[in-house]
């Protein structure tokens, strides 16, 4: 039967995905890069199914360096820490930290709209009000 046959499809290299006349590299959901991905399931053998596919041993794979991207290192956190010491914050930074030394609730969200306007995501916008809430706590604690 015809759904059997098994197509030779040319081989594009990982590198690149063609779409068009134009070619780009492949996506990396910033999630998947995070968290530690699910096993695939069993293949069946057959060439239609859930789990179609040849019936292969899989080979457990070493972590990759790119999975390593965006890790606190010891250096990494103290070079941060000097440059914020030396360069201090930025304008929007400090009417941040103005609205969350208020410390209504009113003023904390209206630091998280600030945020995202200037930041672009909810995420970053949260992020960041979590790193200024943090540094006025510590404020707080040192005088």
């Amino acid at each position: 039967p015809f759904w059997l046959k098994r197509k030779q499809a040319r081989r594009k290299s990982p590198q690149t995905q063609s779409v068009g006349a134009r070619t780009r590299p492949p996506r990396q959901a910033a999630a998947m890069a995070k968290t530690a991905k699910a096993a695939k399931p069993a293949s069946s053998g057959l060439a239609i199914g859930l789990n179609k596919g040849f019936i292969v041993t899989r080979r457990e794979m070493p972590q990759k360096p790119s999975h390593m991207k965006g890790r606190n290192s010891k250096r990494n956190q103290l070079v941060k820490e000097v440059i914020r010491e030396v360069v201090g914050y930025a304008p929007y930074e400090r009417r941040m930290l103005e609205l969350i030394k208020i410390g209504s609730a009113s003023t904390f969200k209206r630091s998280l709209k600030l945020a995202k306007r200037r930041l672009g995501t909810h995420k970053r916008g949260k992020k960041k009000r979590d790193e200024m809430s943090e540094a006025v706590s510590a404020m707080r604690r040192k005088g």
